[in-house]
């Protein structure tokens, strides 16, 4: 399948709210519409999580950034220019939709992340990936998406292909080519969260 095709397929999944299994710059991810509480909810139940924790998302872009956050830090703007590794960005002050009442149905507004992509403390982690798959994904998309590791909950991150479990591979709804996974370092990001106040807390090196 070349890759025009695949950027079709991708998107198509995305768009119906379905779930992808594929490679970013670092490890292989689950993916979906960042703004969809309920596609959103299948990856936690995927991968055996709970939702009060949060999720990565990928940007194609510190504007489509700015779209979702009430404020990016000076700070973060200046990591994002000269950072030359993947690096993931803890912003404060997710722009979200809200919890839904019990019984109610979750609110999808394409302007709004999904409640559950956002920590109790109303932030959000945000990557601009450093691979042209991932970026041709999210900013043909036009908004985030998810980018969570393909493990069950407490299991170890899987580097390759080889290494994500079946039952990971059958629970989502397509499956990108893992030839598209060369390039990439088979090693979790690193996360830096960022104050309003330039506070930096170095969360994983």
């Amino acid at each position: 399948m070349e890759m025009k095709e695949i950027l079709e397929k991708a998107l198509a999944v995305l768009r119906s709210g379905g779930l992808l299994l594929y490679p970013t710059d670092t490890v292989w991810g689950i993916g979906c519409d960042a703004t969809d509480p309920e596609a959103v909810a299948r990856i936690y139940a995927l991968k055996r999580r709970s939702d009060s924790k949060s999720l990565v998302l990928l940007a194609s872009s510190l504007d489509m950034i700015a779209a979702y956050v009430r404020e990016i830090p000076e700070m973060a703007i200046q990591l994002v220019e000269v950072n030359d590794r993947p690096m993931t960005i803890i912003y404060p002050g997710a722009i979200a939709s809200d919890r839904p009442a019990e019984g109610a149905s979750p609110v999808k507004d394409r302007h709004l992340l999904a409640w559950n992509t956002v920590a109790e403390d109303g932030t959000v982690g945000i990557r601009i990936p450093m691979s042209d798959f991932c970026c041709d994904l999210v900013k043909r998309f036009g908004r985030p998406i998810v980018s969570t590791s393909a493990n069950i909950s407490g299991a170890p991150t899987p580097g390759t292909f080889a290494e994500i479990s079946d039952e990971i591979k059958s629970g989502v709804d397509w499956i990108v080519d893992p030839e598209l996974e060369k390039g990439a370092t088979g090693q979790s990001s690193s996360i830096i969260k960022i104050g309003l106040d330039a506070t930096v807390e170095i969360i994983r090196k």
